[in-house]
């Protein structure tokens, strides 16, 4: 089973930019389509990108044009870089692929 890790995030002004990690443990990650999910607070879990592992990628109408997923199969990662950040894009951010979850990192995007 692959165990995930998510990094990067952080405190960033609206404006501003962050990349997201996600490393891999464990065999077949490049057999599992891969995602970045995001919890706000009192809200429901929402889809913000996914890449195949074919390479297709498809994202939240909300992010489309600022943020970009990609993956490193060779290095069992799966990154989102996230730009032109807003507010509204606080969230705790959580990587899955397979039946696996990270444990999420915070994204927090204030003055």
């Amino acid at each position: 089973q692959v165990q995930l890790v998510e990094s990067g995030g952080g405190l960033v002004q609206p404006g501003g930019s962050l990349r997201l990690s996600c490393v891999a443990s464990g065999s077949f990650f490049s057999l599992y389509d891969m995602a970045w999910y995001r919890q706000a607070p009192g809200k429901q879990r929402e889809l913000v990108a996914k890449i195949t592992r074919g390479g297709s990628t498809n994202y939240a109408d909300s992010v489309k044009g600022r943020f970009t997923i990609s993956r490193n199969n060779a290095v069992k990662t799966v990154f989102l870089q996230m730009n032109s950040l807003k507010p509204e894009d606080t969230a705790v951010y959580l990587c899955t692929g397979g039946p696996s979850w990270g444990q999420g990192t915070q994204v927090t995007v204030s003055s």
